[in-house]
Formats: C-alpha cells, sequence, structure tokens
C-alpha cells in the first residue's frame, strides 16, 4: 500500500483575498479516489486543525460524500508532527489559500527538496502549485526548472478577477524559476507528468491529477 501525505493550508486569507483557503473540489475528489486505490492518505497542514474551505467552492450541488472531506479538514495533524520520510508522494491542493502560508515555507520547501532528491512523487494542482516555487535540488538548480508545469493561469486569474489581488502570479514565478510552462485554454481539465512531478491546471482537473497518481503507484 502507498503512503501519500496531503498537505493543505491553514489560511482564509490572501492579501486582500477574504474567504478563500482550499478548494474543495481539489482536495475532496481526489481523496475518494486515493480512497477506493487503497492509497494511506495523511492529511496535515502548518498548524494542524481546521483548513478553512474557500467559499466559491461550496455549493448545494456538490456531491453528499463531500461532506465528509469538509469534516476530515476541520482537524488536520500537525505536519511539524509527522515523518514527511515515511511516506512515498505528497500532494498539495489548491485555492488561493496556499499562496499564503504554503508558499516560500521553509518546512514545505525542505519537504518538497526531499521528495525531489529521492525521486519521490511530488504533486499539486492549481495555486497549491505554488509549493514548488523556490524548492532547489541537489544541483543547485530550481525543481521547476526544464519541467513541464502546469498551474492555474493568468489568464484564469484575469477571469475571476483576482489577477491584481493575488500577491504574485503563479504562471509568471513559474516561468522565471525555469518552468517549461504547459497550459490550456482557462477551465480545461489539464495534467502535466513530468517524471516524478505531476500538477493539474485547475479545480477541472482533479479527477485527472488523481486518476494520474494513481496510475504514477501503480
Amino acid at each position: 500500500m502507498k503512503k501519500l501525505l496531503i498537505i493543505t493550508t491553514n489560511s482564509s486569507d490572501c492579501g486582500e483575498i477574504k474567504n478563500t483557503g482550499v478548494f474543495l473540489e481539489e482536495f475532496a475528489i481526489p481523496y475518494l479516489i486515493f480512497e477506493k486505490s487503497n492509497i494511506e492518505m495523511s492529511i496535515a497542514s502548518l498548524k494542524g486543525g481546521l483548513t478553512p474551505v474557500d467559499e466559491g467552492s461550496i455549493s448545494c450541488s456538490n456531491p453528499v460524500e463531500w461532506d465528509k472531506c469538509i469534516k476530515i479538514l476541520r482537524n488536520t495533524k500537525n505536519l511539524y508532527d509527522i515523518d514527511y520520510k515515511n511516506f512515498d508522494g505528497i500532494y498539495f491542493p489548491g485555492g488561493h489559500g496556499p499562496l499564503d502560508d504554503i508558499y516560500d515555507n521553509k518546512k514545505i520547501k525542505e519537504i518538497v527538496s526531499y521528495f525531489f532528491n529521492e525521486g519521490k512523487l511530488i504533486s499539486a494542482i492549481c495555486h497549491g502549485v505554488c509549493a514548488l516555487l523556490n524548492v532547489k535540488g541537489d544541483s543547485g538548480d530550481f525543481i521547476v526548472k526544464n519541467r513541464n508545469i502546469t498551474s492555474f493561469t493568468n489568464a484564469e486569474e484575469k477571469i475571476v478577477k483576482l489577477n491584481s489581488l493575488v500577491p504574485f502570479l503563479l504562471e509568471d514565478e513559474l516561468k522565471k524559476q525555469g518552468a517549461q510552462y504547459v497550459s490550456q485554454k482557462p477551465w480545461a481539465e489539464h495534467v502535466e507528468v513530468s517524471r516524478n512531478i505531476i500538477t493539474g491546471q485547475n479545480q477541472n482537473s482533479a479527477t485527472l491529477i488523481a486518476e494520474k497518481i494513481v496510475e504514477y503507484f501503480a
């Protein structure tokens, strides 16, 4: 049985963006797929406890099964209490929250660097891809350099009218660090697999990235 560490945000704010957090779809869909695939999961955040759910991702049309995931997000483990070296892979869901606490965090960079240098799975979707920024491998290069990477795009940020409110545009920062940035049209289902790094463009890519992670472990 493969072991996956899912790292979520504790932040409900991102600068001027309020009532954000994790985008529920990007956690719930993969969680339920991993559960059915017998992947052992631990859900952790930098402070433990509550991972806020972005209000924009909560709807009465959401599947009932997602309610279980909301409850799980209310009581995450403290990342500092976990031996991350015991896991086969990591996954970062998105939402704007990660731009506040996961981006450029010393502990996050330590963990991501370890998984990169060990050739273990690193996966992230949407704004969760910010966890890969400012991380260097043993070679001294940024880990995204020359890798096919996707994330929430500049175009998508403009469509939701948050491009002027985010602390930085994720697409731009990935390109600055040498990523071979690949995107599709806004809201397209799109995932990039670059050896041990798997990234998804947006919430509509949640099913596909989960399937690619299951396939990777298989």
